[in-house]
């Protein structure tokens, strides 16, 4: 009837028809795949005739003779769709790389150029207060040739806009990440907070001169400030120029076997039979049912048995085949963790933006597509415990101690070591798993080489081959340092003493490269990426000149192939020192404050742990093992966080189940006032506005032990407050109405009086301590 209509419309207007295709998959094929997906997003099952369904068929992309054939009366009509399609001309042509750099807003008579320089002097003479090291100026100004020759001042600006902007309104900002930590540019621009010459760093591990890419800064933010420096950055350069990114959730093996016996009607367990049998993950992915199933796949033979039930058990083979055709598809969007781009044009001239339903706006491209086309990518990643230190920082000023920059920390001190020595370092960043802290144990780290160190090898990898182990024996002196090759122990020495003569960090494998091949650090990076991607080809091509470079340096084959033997697996699992190093700054930081300032820095943990019971029990027990008591909440001396006081812990009433902030506002508020502090449970309860009189939150304050300091008998209070809310709540609603003053008298009768009428606290026995 609808298309009758419409014909008679184009006819009146002398309009042209347009064929389409109402395709919502590709292939005719898939309609059993698209019928899966309609089910599993709508909780359904195959069998329910109720459930929302397409009626017909032919909803998949049709071919053009198709077309013409189901239009075949209106020829036209398949004509005009292709002159539409014919007069559209999207091209998405790779841009270069940064082709659209967010553009910095330069002061009048001044170029990025020009600015950028200007920062990085003033940035040195600032970090080394006037007195720059001859080697410092040298490194800086080689870098800044690099990067300006690359054209990429304008990037260093913005980061270092958003950064500085970040530390100048109170959000905590990490040290620094990732091999942008090797800069001195950054260093001195406050985009990181390591001297890379003091630590060993290297530039070219973060831009390569030889290998011309983007520069990727990646910056931890405290995750509430976090936040802040987005919007701050959308409003500055533009909410048209600047997105987060999505990420697409695909179905997974075990989910899409799940998801198929549910949909097809079988029990729970069935489908968790069929899931049982797949292959263990491996570096916890699973085996797709594509590799699975596919002969020549490297994960082929791991899943015999599987294969095997496929075709022995009716049930599993139905289920299989029904998971073939929904395992990869797209589940839902999500936001990424970090990534988002910013452009000098609209992002929407290059990727299609999405708006989602709590009004983020993220690419529909994801970030590697992005950037394909030409925008930059900057993370933003939230890393809570940068909240820690922050909070640290403000419970030492609230207890009335002297203020201190974390940045000023002394990366020598005595005491903090010892602490890391001992393996009190639950709560430190990295630091704090049981496996760690037995390390910390047999290692006895004295100097910050040693925190970077075990970042870098407490990883698969290095431990599969035991290096965290042989570290701390050889650093003790219970394993022999062996070189590589005679002939080239007393060239890597520079580069290997660090580490006792095993190879941690990827930059180790650069410096040698150096220093036993003449290659630059550029080179012996490229060489380095060679390496970790373990390719054979790739080696072989790479391998010759490395032999060569070595020879030439008056070393034989025979030290080039044992170094070469060492460096190639080594370099798959070798980790970025800037990375580990600024990381392990941050680990030195959180010892250092549980060292000096334990009260602060435990009540800072609980805090950020609050909604985490098994963490704050943990950090509880942490806390009295130290010797610090942790006093219960209290409605006349919490404030809403943990709170350090003195040399004792207070637990913050917001850390109680079903306790908002807004009400543990209006009780300290109420309490700070005029009236002071409350006297019992029932003085509570009148005087507290109607947001603080939720049952179940004064039921939550009860039984966390927030009265006992004013009426212990919890029993008793809890068999009473509804009551006691009760008879007071109607005269609360009615002074919020402006009805009468609830504290003034009312027909002669103080209101106070009147509110708990009745209602008194019974003299019952207390709960025994279990059930307290």
């Amino acid at each position: 009837q609808v298309t009758n209509e419409l014909l008679e419309i184009a006819k009146r207007l002398n309009a042209p028809l347009l064929a389409t295709n109402d395709s919502h998959y590709v292939l005719e094929e898939d309609r059993g795949a698209q019928d899966a997906m309609l089910c599993i997003n709508s909780g359904s099952r195959l069998d329910d005739p109720d459930r929302f369904k397409f009626d017909g068929s032919g909803y998949y992309l049709k071919s053009a003779e198709e077309m013409r054939a189901l239009f075949k009366d209106l020829p036209e009509a398949c004509d005009n769709t292709l002159e539409v399609a014919e007069r559209c001309n999207v091209m998405f042509d790779d841009g270069e790389d940064g082709a659209f750099m967010p553009q910095f807003a330069c002061p009048e008579g001044w170029d990025e150029t020009s600015l950028f320089l200007k920062q990085v002097e003033e940035g040195l003479e600032k970090r080394y207060k006037g007195n720059v090291p001859m080697d410092v100026l040298k490194q800086a100004d080689y870098e800044c040739g690099v990067i300006c020759q690359m054209q990429f001042c304008g990037y260093f600006l913005v980061v270092s806009d958003y950064i500085n902007w970040a530390k100048n309104n109170g959000v905590m900002v990490g040290p620094g990440r990732g091999s942008a930590a090797g800069s001195m540019v950054a260093y001195a621009m406050g985009i990181t907070e390591l001297d890379p010459l003091q630590h060993g760093l290297i530039f070219e591990r973060f831009l390569n001169p030889e290998r011309v890419s983007l520069p990727d800064i990646d910056t931890d933010f405290d995750p509430e400030g976090r936040m802040r420096v987005l919007e701050y950055v959308a409003d500055k350069y533009g909410h048209d120029k600047v997105a987060q990114c999505v990420i697409y959730g695909t179905i997974k093996t075990k989910q899409a076997l799940k998801d198929s016996a549910r949909i097809m009607g079988y029990e729970f367990s069935v489908g968790e039979h069929v899931t049982k049998a797949l292959p263990p993950s491996k570096n916890g992915k699973d085996a797709s049912l594509k590799e699975i199933f596919d002969p020549t796949s490297k994960r082929y033979a791991e899943a015999r048995e599987f294969r095997e039930m496929y075709e022995s058990e009716p049930d599993a083979h139905r289920i299989i085949d029904e998971a073939k055709g929904i395992e990869g598809l797209i589940r839902q969007t999500g936001v990424h963790a970090c990534a988002t781009i910013m452009g000098s044009e609209p992002i929407t001239d290059t990727s299609p933006l999405l708006e989602r339903t709590d009004g983020t706006v993220t690419t529909t491209f994801e970030y590697h597509t992005c950037e394909t086309l030409g925008l930059v990518k900057m993370d933003f990643l939230g890393l809570s415990n940068l909240t820690v230190i922050r909070d640290t920082l403000r419970n030492i000023e609230r207890n009335g101690k002297p203020a201190i920059d974390y940045r000023e920390i002394p990366l020598d001190d005595k005491e903090t070591y010892q602490l890391l020595s001992r393996g009190d370092t639950l709560g430190v960043f990295q630091l704090d798993s049981d496996g760690m802290r037995s390390l910390l144990k047999s290692l006895k780290p004295d100097n910050f080489n040693d925190i970077s160190a075990l970042i870098a090898l407490y990883r698969p990898g290095p431990m599969d081959v035991d290096s965290h182990n042989n570290y701390a024996k050889r650093k003790n002196g219970l394993q022999k340092i062996t070189p590589i090759h005679p002939e080239v122990a007393e060239a890597l020495a520079p580069v290997l003493d660090e580490t006792y003569g095993l190879i941690v960090y990827q930059e180790q494998v650069q410096s040698s490269a150096r220093i036993l091949a003449g290659y630059s650090l550029g080179r012996a990076d490229v060489l380095r990426r060679a390496m970790g991607k373990k390719k054979p080809e790739v080696l072989a091509k790479e391998q010759v000149p490395f032999f060569a470079g070595m020879k030439e340096h008056g070393y034989s084959e025979e030290a080039a192939q044992a170094v070469w033997d060492i460096f190639v697996p080594f370099a798959g699992y070798a980790f970025n020192k800037s990375h580990s190093a600024a990381y392990g700054l941050i680990s030195y930081w959180t010892a250092y404050l549980k060292t000096h300032y334990p009260v602060e820095f435990m009540a800072a943990l609980l805090q950020n742990e609050r909604t985490n019971k098994d963490k704050t029990a943990l950090y509880l027990g942490e806390a009295r093992r130290m010797g610090i008591q942790v006093l219960p909440p209290d409605v006349n001396e919490s404030v809403l966080e943990y709170s350090a006081v003195g040399d004792v812990v207070r637990f913050g009433l917001g850390a109680i189940r079903n306790v908002g902030d807004q009400p543990v506002a209006d009780i300290i508020a109420e309490r700070s006032g005029p009236r002071g502090k409350f006297v019992n449970f029932m003085d509570f309860i009148r005087r507290v506005p109607l947001s603080a009189l939720n049952r179940r939150l004064v039921e939550s304050l009860i039984k966390a032990g927030a009265f006992d300091s004013i009426d212990p008998n919890r029993r008793a209070l809890y068999q009473i407050h509804e009551a006691a809310i009760d008879s007071v709540v109607g005269l609360k609603r009615k002074q919020a109405e402006g009805q009468f003053d609830l504290f003034s008298d009312v027909d002669g009768g103080d209101a106070e009086d009147m509110g708990d009428a009745g209602v008194t606290v019974p003299d019952v026995e207390e709960w025994d301590k279990k059930t307290k």
